[in-house]
């Protein structure tokens, strides 16, 4: 039985000149414990089926559910990690970290210890007393990720968490989060852009077309753990995806100059 269950959802924005179709029937089932891709253009709708799931943005009809229960808001068991970091600033590390504990009630020592345990895991235990300011933007988005497994959501939401960091810290993180996914066994549905990231994380990549979102073709990534971007089998997967995603990159091309021959 799927944990996530997607059915016939859209989500249409209304605006002053015209009703914009950002979702259009999405159909998905996601297991528990399975690592999904979103992959797309800009405009697709990878960012609003995200925060559908996470019950920031309902759809506008269809349904949502989770453990056998509608979505209707944002819920603990699903845990969501933005690219901007969202941490608080006048915070520290520690206590960021500690922050859901924290309103949850928990015994000190509780959230001490867990508090502990997520740093290590994370390579940021000399940094608890640290202010966001002071980190670089791959620690500030460790912290962010180690926020949201504190409290131990069984999903995991990440809306192109790693976009804005350089290549190398990108794969060191990529990497990371490989590890904390099969350590803890956590459902993960994951926004990107990049046909390669989407490669070397999923277990499966669902391909959305440009506006209005659909799905355009859902694929298992049969690839063994441990993936070598430089590999031919990579690299064939690689061109079919990246093939899929030029065809919706030039409709949406083609709407812009369309929509420009208008005005």
């Amino acid at each position: 039985m799927a944990q996530i269950q997607i059915s016939k959802v859209s989500k249409v924005f209304k605006t002053a000149e015209r009703d914009v179709v950002a979702l259009q029937d999405i159909e998905l089932a996601i297991p528990q414990g399975q690592f999904v891709c979103l992959l797309g253009p800009s405009g697709c709708g990878k960012s609003t089926l995200l925060n559908a799931v996470a019950g920031f943005a309902p759809p506008s009809s269809g349904q949502i559910v989770v453990d056998g229960k509608p979505v209707e808001a944002p819920g603990p068991e699903r845990g969501m990690v933005f690219q901007e970091y969202a941490l608080f600033p006048w915070m520290t590390v520690a206590d960021n970290v500690a922050f859901g504990l924290q309103i949850k009630g928990l015994p000190k020592a509780e959230i001490d210890a867990t508090v502990a345990r997520l740093l290590k895991m994370l390579s940021l235990g000399d940094f608890g007393n640290r202010f966001p300011k002071d980190l670089s933007g791959g620690m500030r988005q460790r912290v962010a990720i180690a926020r949201v497994l504190a409290l131990d959501s069984p999903i995991m939401l990440m809306d192109e968490p790693f976009g804005a960091l350089d290549a190398l810290t990108r794969r060191n993180l990529q990497d990371e989060l490989l590890r904390i996914w099969s350590e803890l066994k956590k459902t993960i549905i994951f926004v990107t852009h990049s046909i390669e990231e989407a490669i070397y994380l999923a277990d499966r990549i669902v391909v959305m077309t440009y506006r209005p979102g659909t799905v355009k073709r859902d694929l298992a990534v049969d690839l063994p753990r441990g993936r070598d971007p430089a590999a031919p089998e990579f690299n064939a997967l690689k061109r079919e995806l990246g093939q899929l995603v030029m065809e919706e990159q030039q409709r949406h091309h083609h709407d812009e100059l369309r929509m420009a021959a208008v005005d």
